[in-house]
């Protein structure tokens, strides 16, 4: 099947639940057993991995048909559920370090992602190298004996740098590390992280998946060889997710095909006219022809999503409040990937560590909703009128 219909008909069985399409919402804490028996059997059969209806916190079929969908269209093996897009991305780092061990993080990373590196690992002696997100094969040279983890991003966040995935993936396999990837950006519509070398692939839900901006949720899918470790993990946490905002999900990724294509072409259409304007420095989109990463995006990727950034050239912070300021159609605020658009103010020169970013240039970051472009493009128009009045 295509992804089209992946997204629509899987982790769905009317046929099993009265001819109704979509999937109940179990609202469950305790689960009773008719038997000794019964309860021992559940027992036997999770210690196997199987999935047995057992305890509310350990998954529902509400939880199994949206991480049945998530793994269809990923590719991988099986999925977890995670209670927001940040818990995804620590809980699979900590389900497959132990102290002593070695990260290699880019240095592109998603920010709360390197604060749980900074403040929680380092404290269980687990060691994080920030590496250049453009470092491609010699990456061999940052690899250790006790390396556990390949951590990419890409694009980067923030910044859009396109990581050469399968050239890392390869240098991290000869070493033993796994490979795990922040594919929020993407989706899994747009890229393929099992196809590259990817073994371990988070999401944030909230994102795209859910895509209206009112559901915490992240997902995890991972190789078969990898998930015993990342169930394991995430059962020994109490990692889970409440059944209405994964129902929310649910209903959020069937249209999440139609939803992504959309945002492509209208930031697509968006990037392309701010090139031309005469206050913008530099976009940083790896879909245009002229960006430093097209050619491994158009290698590698299906497609783009609705966020990237744009430098403007050197203002001051008053022209650049009078431009943000009052936008009627860009809200001001975190988080991505719902209807509306976004944007907010970025300065990457105060976080990294392995590579230097010159913020002469103030750094915007967009993210181009399902609006009319025209309207779009009117709004940011009235933002560099006012911007220019300042000047």
């Amino acid at each position: 099947m295509k992804d089209e219909t992946k997204l629509v008909v899987t982790g769905r069985d009317p046929e099993a639940n009265f001819g109704i399409v979509n999937p109940p919402v179990y609202h469950a804490s305790t689960i009773l057993y008719p038997s000794l028996e019964a309860l021992r059997a559940s027992h036997a059969a999770r210690a196997k991995g199987e999935r047995v209806v057992s305890y509310g916190r350990i998954g529902t079929p509400t939880n199994w048909s949206l991480e049945d969908a998530v793994a269809a269209v990923e590719g991988g093996y099986r999925s977890q559920v995670f209670p927001s897009g940040l818990a995804a991305c620590s809980q699979a780092m900590l389900a497959f370090v132990k102290a002593g061990d070695h990260v290699l993080m880019t240095d592109s990373v998603y920010g709360p992602s390197r604060i749980f590196c900074d403040k929680v690992l380092s404290r269980f002696g687990v060691e994080v190298t920030y590496y250049d997100p453009l470092v491609g094969s010699g990456l061999k040279e940052l690899m250790r004996p006790n390396t556990a983890i390949v951590y990419v991003e890409a694009p980067g966040s923030q910044t859009f740098e396109m990581q050469d995935i399968p050239t890392l993936s390869e240098v991290a396999h000869k070493a033993g590390a796994i490979v795990m990837m922040d594919n929020t950006w993407a989706s899994p519509l747009f890229f393929k992280p099992f196809e590259h070398g990817v073994d371990v692939s988070i999401q944030a839900g909230t994102k795209y998946i859910v895509g209206h901006s009112d559901v915490m949720l992240g997902t995890v899918t991972t190789t078969r060889e990898c998930w015993p470790a990342l169930q394991a993990g995430a059962n020994v946490m109490g990692q889970t997710a409440g059944p209405d905002d994964v129902y929310l999900a649910q209903r959020g990724i069937r249209t999440l095909s139609v939803r992504l294509q959309q945002h492509m072409e209208n930031a697509i259409a968006v990037a392309e006219w701010l090139k031309g304007r005469p206050e913008v420095h530099s976009v940083l989109h790896p879909a245009l022809p002229d960006d430093p990463g097209h050619a491994i995006w158009k290698r590698d990727f299906l497609g783009a999503s609705g966020l990237f950034s744009f430098r403007l050239k050197a203002v001051s912070e008053k022209a650049m409040a009078a431009f943000m300021d009052h936008l009627e159609l860009f809200g001001m605020g975190y988080s991505w990937g719902g209807y509306e658009s976004l944007i907010i103010f970025a300065d990457p020169s105060s976080y990294r560590t392995a590579t230097m970013w010159d913020n002469t240039n103030p750094l915007i970051r967009l993210h181009i909703g399902l609006e009319a472009v025209d309207d779009l493009i009117a709004d940011l128009k009235s933002g560099f009128d006012r911007l220019n009045a300042v000047k």
